[in-house]
Protein backbone atom coordinates (compact mmCIF):
# COMPACT_ATOMS: atom_id res chain seq x y z
CA UNK A 1 0.00 0.00 0.00
CA UNK A 2 1.40 3.56 -0.91
CA UNK A 3 2.25 5.81 2.02
CA UNK A 4 1.88 9.96 1.39
CA UNK A 5 4.00 12.44 4.52
CA UNK A 6 1.97 15.46 4.32
CA UNK A 7 3.10 18.36 6.56
CA UNK A 8 0.62 21.29 8.06
CA UNK A 9 -1.97 18.44 7.62
CA UNK A 10 -4.31 19.66 10.48
CA UNK A 11 -5.69 22.12 8.54
CA UNK A 12 -6.67 23.99 5.10
CA UNK A 13 -5.74 22.17 2.40
CA UNK A 14 -3.36 19.77 4.15
CA UNK A 15 -6.22 18.13 5.97
CA UNK A 16 -8.31 17.97 2.76
CA UNK A 17 -4.80 16.48 0.99
CA UNK A 18 -4.95 13.85 4.47
CA UNK A 19 -8.40 12.62 3.93
CA UNK A 20 -8.49 12.53 -0.01
CA UNK A 21 -5.05 10.30 0.27
CA UNK A 22 -6.63 8.35 2.98
CA UNK A 23 -10.04 7.85 0.92
CA UNK A 24 -7.92 6.42 -2.12
CA UNK A 25 -6.20 3.98 0.42
CA UNK A 26 -2.95 5.88 0.76
CA UNK A 27 -1.22 5.09 4.65
CA UNK A 28 -0.61 8.42 6.18
CA UNK A 29 2.10 10.53 8.15
CA UNK A 30 0.59 13.18 9.16
CA UNK A 31 3.14 16.17 10.17
CA UNK A 32 2.16 19.31 12.07
CA UNK A 33 3.37 21.76 15.04
CA UNK A 34 0.34 20.76 16.90
CA UNK A 35 0.31 17.23 18.75
CA UNK A 36 -3.32 17.31 19.95
CA UNK A 37 -4.74 18.48 16.97
CA UNK A 38 -2.67 15.46 15.46
CA UNK A 39 -3.98 12.95 17.66
CA UNK A 40 -7.34 13.81 17.07
CA UNK A 41 -6.94 14.03 12.92
CA UNK A 42 -5.72 10.89 13.03
CA UNK A 43 -8.35 9.23 15.07
CA UNK A 44 -10.86 10.42 12.62
CA UNK A 45 -9.25 9.40 9.74
CA UNK A 46 -8.36 6.16 10.73
CA UNK A 47 -12.09 5.28 12.23
CA UNK A 48 -13.88 6.42 8.31
CA UNK A 49 -11.03 4.92 6.29
CA UNK A 50 -9.01 1.94 7.52
CA UNK A 51 -5.49 3.19 6.61
CA UNK A 52 -2.44 3.50 9.23
CA UNK A 53 -1.98 7.05 10.63
CA UNK A 54 1.23 7.82 11.90
CA UNK A 55 1.87 11.08 13.42
CA UNK A 56 4.91 13.72 14.00
CA UNK A 57 4.90 16.39 15.88
CA UNK A 58 7.81 19.33 14.46
CA UNK A 59 7.83 22.25 13.96
CA UNK A 60 9.36 22.97 10.29
CA UNK A 61 11.24 26.53 11.34
CA UNK A 62 13.23 24.42 14.00
CA UNK A 63 16.36 22.39 11.95
CA UNK A 64 16.67 19.82 14.25
CA UNK A 65 12.56 18.97 14.67
CA UNK A 66 13.35 19.27 10.74
CA UNK A 67 15.32 16.91 10.60
CA UNK A 68 13.11 14.07 12.07
CA UNK A 69 10.70 14.80 9.62
CA UNK A 70 14.02 14.64 6.84
CA UNK A 71 15.48 11.46 8.19
CA UNK A 72 11.58 9.82 8.39
CA UNK A 73 11.57 10.46 4.60
CA UNK A 74 14.53 8.09 4.16
CA UNK A 75 13.26 4.99 6.05
CA UNK A 76 14.04 2.24 3.62
CA UNK A 77 11.30 -0.08 5.00
CA UNK A 78 8.04 1.86 5.99
CA UNK A 79 9.07 3.97 2.88
CA UNK A 80 6.99 7.08 1.50
CA UNK A 81 5.56 7.25 -1.78
CA UNK A 82 4.17 10.59 -2.04
CA UNK A 83 5.19 13.98 -0.30
CA UNK A 84 3.56 16.79 0.03
CA UNK A 85 4.89 20.07 1.17
CA UNK A 86 2.21 21.98 2.56
CA UNK A 87 3.02 23.63 5.85
CA UNK A 88 2.81 27.15 5.50
CA UNK A 89 1.63 30.50 6.77
CA UNK A 90 0.72 34.07 6.36
CA UNK A 91 1.87 37.25 8.35
CA UNK A 92 -0.09 39.89 10.04
CA UNK A 93 1.13 43.15 8.74
CA UNK A 94 3.50 44.25 6.17
CA UNK A 95 7.58 43.81 5.24
CA UNK A 96 8.12 46.62 7.77
CA UNK A 97 5.74 45.97 10.28
CA UNK A 98 7.12 42.66 11.39
CA UNK A 99 10.16 41.64 13.09
CA UNK A 100 12.67 40.46 10.93
CA UNK A 101 12.61 37.39 13.10
CA UNK A 102 8.96 36.55 12.14
CA UNK A 103 10.51 36.99 9.01
CA UNK A 104 13.01 34.26 8.89
CA UNK A 105 10.97 31.64 10.64
CA UNK A 106 8.32 32.22 8.16
CA UNK A 107 11.21 31.66 5.29
CA UNK A 108 12.20 28.13 7.11
CA UNK A 109 9.06 27.00 6.93
CA UNK A 110 8.03 28.28 3.20
CA UNK A 111 11.50 27.63 1.75
CA UNK A 112 13.87 25.93 4.03
CA UNK A 113 11.73 23.17 4.99
CA UNK A 114 10.70 22.62 1.29
CA UNK A 115 14.38 22.03 -0.02
CA UNK A 116 15.43 20.05 2.92
CA UNK A 117 12.00 17.37 2.78
CA UNK A 118 12.18 17.15 -1.13
CA UNK A 119 16.11 16.71 -1.19
CA UNK A 120 15.70 13.72 1.44
CA UNK A 121 12.44 12.28 -0.22
CA UNK A 122 14.01 12.74 -3.69
CA UNK A 123 17.04 10.75 -3.16
CA UNK A 124 15.79 7.96 -1.47
CA UNK A 125 12.83 7.78 -4.19
CA UNK A 126 15.31 8.37 -6.63
CA UNK A 127 17.29 5.01 -5.42
CA UNK A 128 13.87 2.89 -5.50
CA UNK A 129 12.87 4.31 -9.30
CA UNK A 130 9.79 5.66 -7.91
CA UNK A 131 7.90 7.97 -5.95
CA UNK A 132 6.43 12.07 -5.98
CA UNK A 133 7.03 15.12 -4.84
CA UNK A 134 3.95 17.99 -4.21
CA UNK A 135 5.19 21.52 -3.32
CA UNK A 136 2.19 23.84 -2.30
CA UNK A 137 3.02 26.94 -3.79
CA UNK A 138 0.92 29.85 -4.88
CA UNK A 139 0.02 31.77 -7.64
CA UNK A 140 0.46 34.50 -5.44
CA UNK A 141 4.48 33.56 -6.78
CA UNK A 142 3.61 35.46 -9.99
CA UNK A 143 2.68 39.05 -7.93
CA UNK A 144 5.06 41.53 -5.92
CA UNK A 145 3.20 40.62 -2.67
CA UNK A 146 5.56 40.99 -0.31
CA UNK A 147 7.63 38.11 1.16
CA UNK A 148 5.08 35.51 1.13
CA UNK A 149 5.27 36.23 -2.74
CA UNK A 150 8.98 35.79 -3.38
CA UNK A 151 8.87 32.79 -1.32
CA UNK A 152 6.14 31.17 -3.61
CA UNK A 153 8.13 31.83 -6.62
CA UNK A 154 10.95 30.28 -5.20
CA UNK A 155 8.97 27.19 -4.47
CA UNK A 156 7.78 27.58 -8.03
CA UNK A 157 10.85 27.81 -9.66
CA UNK A 158 12.77 25.02 -7.12
CA UNK A 159 10.41 22.42 -8.11
CA UNK A 160 10.12 23.09 -11.94
CA UNK A 161 14.08 22.64 -11.73
CA UNK A 162 13.64 19.60 -9.69
CA UNK A 163 11.31 18.31 -12.31
CA UNK A 164 13.66 18.76 -14.80
CA UNK A 165 16.74 17.04 -12.86
CA UNK A 166 14.78 14.25 -12.02
CA UNK A 167 13.15 13.34 -14.98
CA UNK A 168 13.49 9.67 -16.24
CA UNK A 169 14.66 8.95 -12.99
CA UNK A 170 10.70 7.69 -12.15
CA UNK A 171 10.26 10.30 -9.59
CA UNK A 172 8.02 13.37 -10.43
CA UNK A 173 7.95 16.63 -8.76
CA UNK A 174 5.00 19.01 -9.14
CA UNK A 175 4.01 22.60 -7.95
CA UNK A 176 0.02 23.40 -7.02
CA UNK A 177 -0.83 26.77 -7.52
CA UNK A 178 -3.79 27.49 -6.49
CA UNK A 179 -5.52 31.49 -6.34
CA UNK A 180 -7.66 32.00 -3.53
CA UNK A 181 -9.10 28.74 -1.82
CA UNK A 182 -11.45 29.12 1.03
CA UNK A 183 -9.55 27.80 4.25
CA UNK A 184 -8.98 29.61 7.17
CA UNK A 185 -5.42 30.64 5.70
CA UNK A 186 -6.61 34.28 5.73
CA UNK A 187 -8.37 34.56 8.54
CA UNK A 188 -5.24 33.66 10.66
CA UNK A 189 -3.40 35.89 8.67
CA UNK A 190 -5.66 38.92 9.49
CA UNK A 191 -6.51 39.44 5.57
CA UNK A 192 -9.23 40.62 4.83
CA UNK A 193 -10.16 39.75 1.21
CA UNK A 194 -14.16 40.14 1.62
CA UNK A 195 -14.10 42.37 -1.06
CA UNK A 196 -12.97 39.68 -3.81
CA UNK A 197 -15.70 38.53 -5.68
CA UNK A 198 -17.33 34.68 -5.17
CA UNK A 199 -15.74 33.68 -8.45
CA UNK A 200 -12.49 34.24 -7.50
CA UNK A 201 -12.75 31.57 -5.17
CA UNK A 202 -12.01 27.89 -5.17
CA UNK A 203 -13.35 25.16 -2.92
CA UNK A 204 -10.43 23.22 -1.18
CA UNK A 205 -11.83 19.79 -2.15
CA UNK A 206 -11.38 20.61 -5.75
CA UNK A 207 -8.22 21.62 -5.31
CA UNK A 208 -6.48 18.87 -4.12
CA UNK A 209 -8.59 16.51 -6.14
CA UNK A 210 -7.01 18.64 -9.65
CA UNK A 211 -3.44 18.74 -7.59
CA UNK A 212 -3.45 14.90 -6.77
CA UNK A 213 -4.80 14.32 -10.96
CA UNK A 214 -1.77 15.98 -12.03
CA UNK A 215 0.96 14.38 -9.82
CA UNK A 216 -0.48 11.38 -10.40
CA UNK A 217 0.32 12.09 -14.32
CA UNK A 218 3.67 13.65 -14.14
CA UNK A 219 2.69 17.41 -14.58
CA UNK A 220 5.19 20.07 -13.51
CA UNK A 221 2.16 22.42 -12.82
CA UNK A 222 -0.72 21.79 -11.08
CA UNK A 223 -2.77 25.14 -11.78
CA UNK A 224 -6.65 24.26 -10.79
CA UNK A 225 -9.31 25.94 -12.87
CA UNK A 226 -9.43 27.60 -16.54
CA UNK A 227 -9.87 31.40 -14.77
CA UNK A 228 -6.61 30.55 -12.88
CA UNK A 229 -4.72 28.85 -15.79
CA UNK A 230 -5.90 32.31 -17.60
CA UNK A 231 -4.40 34.65 -14.76
CA UNK A 232 -0.93 32.51 -14.64
CA UNK A 233 -0.47 33.52 -18.46
CA UNK A 234 -1.15 36.83 -18.04
CA UNK A 235 1.17 36.92 -15.25
CA UNK A 236 3.71 35.46 -17.49
CA UNK A 237 3.28 37.89 -20.53
CA UNK A 238 2.07 41.43 -18.28
CA UNK A 239 4.79 43.98 -18.09
CA UNK A 240 6.32 43.87 -14.41
CA UNK A 241 5.20 47.44 -14.00
CA UNK A 242 2.05 46.21 -14.40
CA UNK A 243 2.06 43.64 -12.12
CA UNK A 244 3.33 45.66 -9.35
CA UNK A 245 0.96 48.50 -9.75
CA UNK A 246 -1.92 45.73 -9.58
CA UNK A 247 -0.28 43.69 -6.85
CA UNK A 248 1.49 45.67 -4.61
CA UNK A 249 2.45 44.92 -0.94
CA UNK A 250 -0.66 46.97 0.39
CA UNK A 251 -2.76 45.04 -2.28
CA UNK A 252 -4.81 43.59 0.80
CA UNK A 253 -4.49 47.14 2.85
CA UNK A 254 -6.80 48.24 -0.27
CA UNK A 255 -9.10 45.76 -0.34
CA UNK A 256 -9.75 45.90 3.77
CA UNK A 257 -10.27 49.76 3.28
CA UNK A 258 -13.13 49.08 0.22
CA UNK A 259 -14.41 46.44 2.31
CA UNK A 260 -14.77 48.44 5.09
CA UNK A 261 -16.35 51.41 2.79
CA UNK A 262 -18.90 48.67 1.34
CA UNK A 263 -20.10 48.01 4.42
CA UNK A 264 -20.43 51.10 5.76
CA UNK A 265 -23.04 52.09 2.53
CA UNK A 266 -24.17 49.18 3.09
CA UNK A 267 -25.54 50.29 6.35
CA UNK A 268 -26.06 53.61 5.40
CA UNK A 269 -28.36 51.97 3.28
CA UNK A 270 -30.83 50.39 5.62
CA UNK A 271 -30.95 53.75 7.69
CA UNK A 272 -32.52 55.03 4.78
CA UNK A 273 -34.69 52.32 3.92
CA UNK A 274 -36.16 51.69 7.47
CA UNK A 275 -36.73 55.63 9.01
CA UNK A 276 -39.06 54.23 11.43
CA UNK A 277 -36.47 51.54 12.96
CA UNK A 278 -35.84 52.62 16.42
CA UNK A 279 -32.20 53.50 17.59
CA UNK A 280 -32.11 50.51 20.00
CA UNK A 281 -33.19 48.13 17.63
CA UNK A 282 -30.29 48.90 15.01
Amino acid sequence: MARALVTGSTSGLGLEFAWQLAGTGHDLVLVSRDQDRLGAVAEQIRDVHKVTVEVLAADLSDRPQLERVAIRLTDPVERVDLLVNNAGYGLRGGFLEVGVDDHEKQMDTLMKAVLVLSHAAARTMVQRRKGAILNVSSLAGYTTAGPYAASKSWVTVFTESLAMELKGTGVTATALLPGFVQTEFHERASMSVDGLPRITWLKAPYVVEQALKDTAKGNVLSIPSVKYRTASEFSRIAPRPLIRALTSPDWYRRMQSRTVKRSLRKASRRNLHAPWQREDEA
